[in-house]
């Protein structure tokens, strides 16, 4: 069957007199008819739709063993991975394990080289999984390949390197962020993977309770203010305000966005990407989008109190500003942007909401089973006078054995009303505005979360681990 391999056909049954292929709808009948003389055999086709044929192709490539052992061959990479030729043994581990990640949907490949050799690991639901060990005689061949396919110096090993590899995997089109850190062993490798093709949650994929969703919808409609989405770095929070754009996209206002790295393009929105080198931040480039005459302006992070000035004064101006920072939950931003010089009484008159949030683990609906939580459990998770049972995944094929698959948000949404922006002009204190919005039915991350375990969408380890409480 290796006669296949030059072929988009993908083999799935050999006779003695026939083989059996399975073809997408467009395949080329010259092909099958190069087949059959080649073995002699009939060639008979099963044919699906295109897309169903990539992910069988793709299932088959991220099976197949990798091999590691001559040298790299320099070349570029500007075809579909799924159809690209072997041309070497590294160019096919890394073509390998790119389909791999693709094919399970992670975010991340890390090659860490170490004394004796290379360990592999992809990130799949914000948990790293080792994929395959590589030996440190042929690990720099590989370390060489990434850097030809990214356009880094390959001779220099001494100093971080930073680039980008752009590369269709079947219908998926990646944008992939590499770095790389020289170390004791070798050259450290990460590759972060954005899919150009991947569909934006709208806010009702989000994983919001009905009553915060709601509350989230009101915000992202705020003819101006400060709208802001808190947690730490992956948590979804630039997924959630890409969903308030989708929420609110029309084609009267006008809406920029101002983001490090532009990780998803948005049809009827401009979209600017930061280049501190030529000297455009976030600062800068706020100062530029106001003068562009928007209604809508979405700042990828506030990391300093220059941004965090402008980004008030802008929604005083009477605009809307989306934005991040990173605050462990809702209240506690009040609290970061004073510490940024932001006036009390600046932020009362801004502030409009803040969505704190956690990415948390799925149960695989293919594995999901009840069981009886221990008094232990029940107490860690500040669950009381509870009979039920809680739900897990055994592990399964489909979930690669993990129990788990996709992730959800855990999320708290603090929406500032007369009351509340009075007692911000007051006290920064989080611990202060917590209680009095508790008392007005805000609901914290971990009561969030303990809902999203006790209905059986995720675990409580998961919980308590994401928001550590």
């Amino acid at each position: 069957m290796d006669i296949l391999k030059d072929y988009r056909l993908v083999p799935l049954e050999e006779g003695e007199d026939f083989i059996r292929l399975l073809v997408p709808k467009n395949f080329n009948h010259e092909d099958l008819e190069e087949i059959r003389f080649l073995t002699g055999k009939e060639v008979r086709v099963k044919v699906v739709p295109e897309e169903e044929f990539v992910r069988e192709l793709q299932k088959r490539l991220s099976e197949e063993e990798i091999r590691i052992e001559g040298e790299e061959a320099e070349g570029s990479e500007s075809v579909d991975l799924l159809l690209a030729q072997e041309d070497s043994p590294a160019v096919s581990l890394v073509n390998s394990l790119l389909i791999k990640a693709s094919a399970v949907n992670a975010s991340d490949v890390h090659f860490e080289p170490y004394e004796s050799e290379a360990v592999v690991r992809i990130r799949m639901d914000g948990v790293l999984h080792e994929v395959t060990r590589i030996p440190a005689t042929t690990y720099q061949s590989v370390v060489s390949r990434i850097k030809v396919m990214s356009n880094l110096n390959v001779a220099e090993r001494r100093i971080p390197q930073d680039g980008r590899i752009r590369v269709r995997i079947g219908n998926r089109d990646l944008d992939i962020r590499v770095s790389v850190v020289p170390t004791v062993f070798g050259e450290r490798v990460v590759l972060r993977l954005l899919d150009r093709t991947g569909h934006l949650l709208r806010l009702e994929d989000l994983g919001l309770s009905e009553r915060d969703e709601e509350k989230v919808r009101r915000l992202a409609k705020k003819p101006h203010g400060i709208v802001l989405a808190t947690g730490p770095t992956g948590a979804g929070k630039t997924t959630t305000l890409y969903a308030m754009i989708l929420y609110v996209k029309d084609p009267k206002k006008n809406i920029i966005t101002i983001e490090d790295p532009v990780e998803y393009q948005i049809k009827g929105v401009s979209q600017i990407q930061v280049n501190p080198k030529v000297g455009l931040t976030f600062a800068t480039g706020l100062r530029s989008v106001l003068r562009q005459d928007p209604d809508i302006i979405m700042v990828g992070e506030i990391r300093d109190s220059e941004t965090a000035d402008i980004a008030v004064h802008a929604a005083l101006t009477g605009h809307l500003v989306l934005s991040t920072l990173h605050t462990n939950d809702a209240p506690s931003a009040v609290t970061r942007l004073a510490d940024m010089g932001v006036e009390p009484f600046l932020i009362a008159s801004s502030l409009e909401g803040v969505i704190a949030q956690r990415l948390v683990r799925r149960i695989c609906r293919n594995c999901i089973e009840e069981y009886k939580p221990s008094e232990e459990e029940l107490r860690e998770l500040g669950i009381r006078d509870y009979e039920g049972p809680l739900y897990r995944g055994r592990g399964c094929e489909e979930c690669l054995w993990t129990g788990y698959r996709g992730r959800i948000g855990i999320f708290e949404v603090l929406e500032l009303d007369e009351d509340l922006k009075k007692l911000v002009a007051e006290t920064q204190d989080a611990n202060e505005i917590r209680e009095a919005a508790r008392k007005k039915g805000f609901r914290t991350m971990i009561e969030d979360g303990i809902e999203k375990v006790i209905s059986g969408i995720t675990t409580s380890s998961e919980v308590i681990s994401a928001v550590k409480t």
